[in-house]
C-alpha cells in the first residue's frame, strides 16, 4: 500500500461574501436602515406619548385637588347656612310658644279685669279678639 504524502500548503481562505456586495446585501442594508428608522420614530412618538401622559397626570391631579378644597368649602358653608337655619327656627318656635303663653295670660288678666268691672263688655272683646288672632 502507499502511503498518501501530505501536501504542506495551506489552503486559501475562501471569502463568503463578495466585498462589493451584491443585490440582496444592498436590499437587507436598505431594511436593515428602514427599520432603524423606523424604531427611532417610534420611540421618539413614545416619549413624546409618556411626557403628554405625566403633563396630563399633573394636570388632573392638581383640578382633583382644587377640586376637593372647593368641596370642603362648599360643605362647611352649606353646614354653617344649615345650622343658622335650624338655630334661627328654635329660636322663632320658641318664641312663638312664648308669645302664646304671654297672650293666654293677657287673656286671663283681662277675664279678671272684666268681671271686676273695671273693661266693659265690649273692651274685653275688642282685645280677645285682637290676641286671638296673634295666636
Amino acid at each position: 500500500m502507499a502511503t498518501a504524502k501530505k501536501s504542506k500548503t495551506v489552503p486559501k481562505k475562501v471569502k463568503t461574501m463578495p466585498e462589493k456586495g451584491g443585490y440582496i446585501d444592498k436590499f437587507l442594508k436598505k431594511a436593515d436602515e428602514a427599520i432603524q428608522e423606523g424604531i427611532k420614530k417610534a420611540d421618539e412618538a413614545l416619549d413624546e406619548a409618556v411626557e403628554l401622559g405625566e403633563l396630563t397626570a399633573k394636570q388632573a391631579s392638581k383640578a382633583s385637588k382644587e377640586l376637593t378644597t372647593m368641596a370642603k368649602k362648599e360643605s362647611e358653608e352649606f353646614q354653617k347656612k344649615g345650622l343658622a337655619k335650624i338655630n334661627e327656627g328654635l329660636a322663632s318656635a320658641k318664641k312663638i310658644g312664648a308669645n302664646s303663653r304671654e297672650d293666654l295670660n293677657m287673656l286671663e288678666k283681662l277675664a279678671e279685669l272684666r268681671k271686676a268691672g273695671i273693661l266693659t263688655e265690649k273692651e274685653f272683646r275688642e282685645k280677645k279678639t285682637k290676641i286671638l288672632s296673634r295666636i
